[in-house]
């Protein structure tokens, strides 16, 4: 069922989910201050859309799995905690040691090649709503991707005009709001 937490939790996690992105965008637009907005665009966009396919690709992994072993379904908050804690955990680390180096894309299959690297986290996601019916998982995509393509878009416009400063603690943000998510998702799933 469609509620307000639904739109909330997928507004969240599509927040979490885009901080790696964020970063890369904001790289991105440090390297290319005169970038037309065309390429703002498909730089956002190919993000968003990776974004998009990832959790949909896990809920049918998962959905399919949890059909031929209907004993999994107890163990879905478990594992999306110990993703999303994994995941969340890892994101705050490599910001904290503020790792630089990562160019931005400079060619379609770098943008391709960064858009599945920033994006293979939201595989978890596939966890996260495997209870939902079909509709509700595409649904929550697609916020997933639109909340990824406005990050990206602000990504872009902040590093062409103020520098690398907030990408570090964009990496923060998205791994607490993803420990958040599966503390819920396990506190919500085991004890409600």
């Amino acid at each position: 069922m469609m509620d307000f937490a639904f739109f909330i939790n997928s507004i969240l996690l599509g927040v979490g989910l885009a901080m790696d992105a964020f970063s890369v965008s904001v790289a991105s637009g440090l390297n290319e201050p005169k970038m037309p907005k065309r390429r703002m665009s498909l730089i956002a966009g190919t993000f968003a859309f990776f974004q998009i396919i990832m959790p949909i690709i896990g809920y049918f992994c998962v959905t399919a799995f949890i059909s031929f072993y209907r004993g999994f379904e107890g163990l879905i908050p478990y594992i999306a905690l110990a993703l999303l804690l994994f995941i969340g955990g890892k994101m705050i680390i490599e910001a904290i040691k503020n790792k630089e180096g990562e160019k931005p894309a400079t060619t379609v299959s770098q943008l391709i090649v960064l858009g599945i690297a920033t994006s293979i986290d939201a595989l978890s996601v596939g966890f996260t709503v495997a209870h939902y019916d079909i509709l509700m998982a595409i649904i929550s995509s697609l916020i997933i991707g639109v909340v990824t393509f406005i990050i990206c878009l602000i990504g872009l416009i902040i590093g062409k005009k103020f520098g690398t400063v907030f990408s570090k603690y964009a990496g923060i943000l998205g791994g607490v709001i993803l420990i958040a998510i599966g503390l819920e998702i396990f506190i919500k799933g085991v004890f409600f």
